[in-house]
């Protein structure tokens, strides 16, 4: 199993291409982004390179002028890590290690290693093992490393095999049996969501860092851990919430980010299942970050990727205690950009015709908790009584006056 590793900040350069689908501005928000998983994996970023190329280089992704100049940079100064935003093949891998004779990681290993070291228990490792070594198979061409021998010695190998065939072998039978575990355990968590009894079930989903976690705090009034940083939450959470009269089961899970690796998914896919089993999706939104429509999106294509799209949903703004924007001047002409828009003017735009409940809120101050409660109660409900018609320990009203009363 993974082993807990205490990191020391060590100093990384980051590295994107501005190309034909993704120009500067979007560059700059992903290597925004990127910084903040540098930091969050235990790195300080020193400086970001960036290369205009028609499409990535095939051989060095970013040509080999721009390798020689990142070449020279970290040298100088002392780097010892070389981060790509995007997820690069293992020729790519092997040709920039031996050009640059450091530490080469792109988004996806970064990825991986912030789930490394934020999983908690025995399932949520199992599963970053699997993407973890369904990652390294293919480029351990690349990054031979003197692997535990599980299998090998005297009449174990084969005629004239190779140490990397042999890691090969090593790494597959290893896959194979974490999937092996992973299925044992799948089958003993839908044993346990058949358990739940007849109670509706609510699932937090979101992009990472939106706050899922304090909502959930503030909701179940539990202490499941939070943080400002990415992937706080790997391990889903379970909690019998009850608003006026009605109880249901709120769940957290685990952030999505854009560019998730497939191997992440796939090896998540029961934490992803207490998504897809949900009756109610809360999509909460971090409304101060100034990509949050881009952040959304992800979030439904993730959703759509695991066949959720389609469930009832209430949208959640997070964050209106942190949003900030800049008011023009009544004399000035120039066009108003997304830095102008005020949460008022925001909630008359798209927002207002939602085909889905809206709140704004601060799960921090707990501003409008009562409004957004009592959305959330209302919609429980429509699916409790279309689940339940029978069940008559509930009242047909929601008071937000006593609801307050009892917090």
């Amino acid at each position: 199993m993974l082993e807990k590793k205490e990191h020391n900040y060590e100093k990384a350069v980051l590295v994107g291409v501005i190309t034909q689908n993704q120009d500067e501005e979007k560059l700059t928000e992903y290597l925004d982004e990127l910084e903040f998983l540098a930091f969050t994996a235990g790195a300080t970023v020193q400086k970001r390179f960036t290369q205009k190329l028609t499409q990535p280089d095939s051989k060095t992704f970013i040509g080999s002028g721009k390798a020689i100049e990142i070449k020279e940079y970290v040298k100088e100064n002392e780097i010892g890590t070389v981060i790509f935003d995007d997820e690069l093949s293992p020729s790519q891998l092997k040709n920039l290690e031996r050009e640059m004779e450091v530490k080469i990681l792109d988004r996806t290993n970064l990825i991986l290693d912030i789930f490394a070291q934020r999983a908690q228990t025995s399932y949520a490792r199992t599963q970053v093992e699997l993407a973890q070594y369904q990652y390294l198979l293919p480029r351990l061409t690349r990054m031979w490393t003197h692997l535990e021998r599980q299998k090998g010695g005297i009449g174990m190998r084969g005629p004239g095999e190779t140490e990397i065939e042999t890691d090969r072998r090593i790494i597959r039978d290893r896959i194979t049996l974490l999937k092996e575990k992973l299925k044992t355990i799948d089958k003993q968590m839908a044993t346990q969501r058949n358990n739940r009894g007849k109670v509706v079930r609510a699932a937090l989903v979101g992009y990472t860092n939106v706050g899922k976690s304090t909502l959930m705090n503030s909701i179940s009034k539990s202490e499941v851990f939070a943080e400002n940083k990415l992937f706080a939450t790997l391990d889903t959470t379970v909690r019998k919430v009850v608003i006026g009269n009605l109880p249901f089961l709120l769940t957290d899970t685990v952030g999505f980010i854009r560019k998730l690796p497939t191997q992440l998914v796939e090896s998540f896919k029961s934490t992803l299942d207490e998504v897809r089993e949900a009756d109610l999706l809360i999509h909460v939104v971090d409304i101060s970050h100034e990509s949050f429509e881009d952040h959304i999106e992800s979030v439904n294509h993730i959703l759509m990727e695991i066949n959720a799209h389609q469930k009832p949903m209430i949208m959640v703004f997070n964050k209106i205690d942190d949003f900030s924007y800049e008011k023009k001047d009544e004399d000035d002409l120039t066009p108003s950009t997304r830095k102008n828009v005020s949460l008022e003017e925001w909630k008359k735009t798209w927002m207002a015709k939602s085909k889905y409940p809206t709140v704004f809120i601060s799960a921090l101050t707990k501003e409008n908790f009562p409004e957004m409660k009592k959305m959330i109660y209302d919609e429980v409900m429509k699916i409790h009584i279309s689940r339940f018609p029978y069940n008559d320990f509930l009242f047909e009203y929601f008071d937000n006056d006593e609801e307050e009363s009892n917090n």
